[in-house]
């Protein structure tokens, strides 16, 4: 096996596989071992206060933002974020981390609807309910990583602290305002959402670390991801 992809398993597969399994084990626990346990156990009354509160404006709001976390979207969003990162950085790195953080959580969410079987909360339910379990919201989760991946993407070429700040609030509070929609349109329970941030976050940061942490080698082959003369920079470190 090449070196390659002995490092793509160690780095990428295997933290993804052992996300899975927490993703798989957090389910159980949510709907199996901890129901009548507290917090769960307002979970409804969550769902059924917001159902409460429902008004013409704030559907208004709530569509926009479960629309920017729509699949459709997700997916556009995605391909022209990579487009636009390859043709003003004239490299591979940035592209293939947002483009993986991505797809790996949108397997990660597959697979786990698959094996945790979950109702929508019992409330009226705003949007069409899609042929998956309700555990996790794969709005927030894909969110999740599409926005906060932008955020690490934009604050890692920003040159001043404020523009940090800025760009890690403007887009952080896109995967919120999509977790707090989808319970609000009765679409997913408060747990359903929470551990939608666990998946998405997490793929942020295993492909951070396996993508843009330039101290880390791939081989011999280097996977050819930036240009020669490119600075060598630790993810989490500012590009200048």
């Amino acid at each position: 096996m090449s070196d390659v992809a002995v490092q793509i398993a160690r780095r990428v597969l295997l933290p993804v596989a052992l996300l899975f399994a927490v993703m798989v084990g957090l389910g159980l626990l949510v709907t199996r071992v901890l129901t009548h346990t507290w917090p769960f156990t307002v979970e409804d009354a969550v769902n059924r206060e917001f159902a409460g509160d429902r008004s013409s404006g704030w559907n208004d709001v709530s569509l926009v933002f479960s629309t920017l976390a729509s699949t459709q979207m997700i997916v556009v969003v995605t391909v022209l974020a990579a487009l636009v990162l390859r043709l003003v950085l004239h490299r591979w790195r940035e592209p293939i981390f947002l483009c993986a953080a991505v797809s790996a959580q949108a397997l990660i969410f597959l697979f786990t609807t698959m094996v945790i079987d979950r109702n929508r909360p019992a409330v009226e339910h705003m949007d069409a309910s899609p042929p998956t379990s309700s555990f996790p919201s794969g709005h927030t989760s894909a969110a999740t990583a599409l926005y906060v991946g932008l955020a690490v993407l934009l604050a890692l070429r920003a040159r001043s602290t404020p523009a940090k700040v800025t760009w890690w609030t403007l887009l952080v509070l896109v995967p919120v305002g999509v977790a707090v929609t989808r319970m609000y349109r009765g679409m997913h329970h408060p747990s359903d959402v929470v551990a939608s941030f666990v998946n998405g976050g997490t793929c942020v940061a295993i492909m951070a670390r396996a993508v843009l942490d330039r101290t880390l080698t791939w081989g011999r082959a280097n996977l050819s991801l930036s240009r020669p003369g490119d600075d060598v920079t630790p993810a989490g470190a500012p590009a200048n």
